[in-house]
């Protein structure tokens, strides 16, 4: 016979404790005037008895689902558990669960975005590009009454608390490093169009290109979508050209390795032949080889911040309305002086 196992409930924390279930309570909902003591002892006896609490019910008692949610479209694999690891490392030991929710397109799909967050009873959300940077999620998140917080907006920096990378002054120090390598024929793969940070990191490499008299026509500029395929696909069609470039920028990290792949798969060789670079340091560019020179972008501080902002508002705090986070350049091996 199989034998059913009872659910532990906060009358056997406080018989285990020696408390009041009250007093159970106030501990487990992190209300004030309870000694370290008891919270020791209490937290001490719900391990011990294997207690859990009932999300649902203390919903319903509270109004709120404790749910706090992460809106994302980057495909990128390495940023989106960089983004997760973050809100999650701040929701820990808090009251509140992640709800991770990808979204296709949110160009195409903008206005059914807090549609959905409504749907799925949100207390508050954390918001990656390109959704940090639109304002009809913003003003829909408003009237609907959710607290949200934006990760790396470019745009409307003064619509909601926001966690701020300078993407201009870090793409212009990359393409500043391959200039003084000695490279003047550089191409650049760009992001996807419809993220505002793509127009930020060509503005930066636009303004580097400039200031040293680097020519950056168009034949030069290849579309990409922040993904390895068209990092790939872009790096043949760049290659393929009788003037082929020394150099290529590329916007981010899976870009760089596709354009990696693509010159190697050419029989050039990387930095001989070619220099690479990419950006956002993810895993990928780590682990790759040669190792891809890029702009570390603390992607796991700004979702800790960007969280903390919301659990900031959902307990009636007013949250940090805008923070700085620092770049930098991580030199690797996948650049190297301009061949003869």
């Amino acid at each position: 016979m199989v034998q059913s196992h009872r659910r532990a409930t906060i009358v056997d924390v406080a018989r285990h404790a020696g408390v009041s279930t009250k007093t159970v309570s106030r501990v487990l909902n992190g209300q004030p005037h309870v000694t370290e003591d008891i919270i020791r002892k209490v937290k001490d006896a719900a391990a011990a008895v294997d207690y859990h609490p009932n999300m649902m019910a203390r919903a319903l008692v509270q109004r709120r689902s404790h749910l706090i949610g992460l809106v994302y479209e980057n495909p990128s694999p390495s940023y989106v558990v960089d983004l997760q690891k973050g809100v999650l490392e701040r929701l820990r030991d808090e009251h509140y669960r992640l709800v991770v929710i990808p979204i296709a397109s949110i160009s195409q799909h903008e206005a059914d975005v807090v549609g959905l967050l409504r749907s799925a009873a949100l207390d508050g959300v954390v918001l990656a590009p390109p959704a940090s940077d639109s304002a009809r999620i913003m003003q829909d998140l408003t009237t609907a009454g959710i607290r949200f917080a934006r990760i790396a907006p470019t745009r409307l920096i003064e619509a909601g608390p926001s966690n701020l990378i300078d993407d201009v002054s870090a793409a212009r120090e990359i393409a500043e490093h391959v200039i003084r390598l000695g490279h003047r024929d550089i191409a650049v793969i760009s992001g996807d169009p419809t993220h505002a940070s793509a127009d930020a990191r060509m503005q930066g490499f636009r303004q580097a290109f400039a200031a040293a008299g680097v020519p950056l026509p168009a034949h030069r500029i290849a579309t990409g979508y922040y993904t390895y395929e068209s990092g790939h696909a872009a790096a043949r069609t760049l290659l393929a050209r009788r003037d082929r470039p020394t150099a290529i920028l590329a916007q981010n990290d899976d870009m760089a390795v596709g354009a990696l792949i693509a010159t190697l798969e050419s029989g050039l060789t990387v930095p001989g032949d070619l220099s690479i670079t990419g950006f956002d340091d993810s895993e990928v560019a780590r682990i790759t080889w040669p190792a891809i020179t890029t702009v570390r972008q603390p992607v796991f501080d700004m979702a800790v911040a960007a969280a903390d902002m919301v659990v900031a508002q959902l307990q009636d705090t007013a949250p940090l309305m805008c923070r700085s986070h620092r770049h930098e350049l991580i030199v690797r091996q996948s650049t190297g002086p301009c061949p003869a």
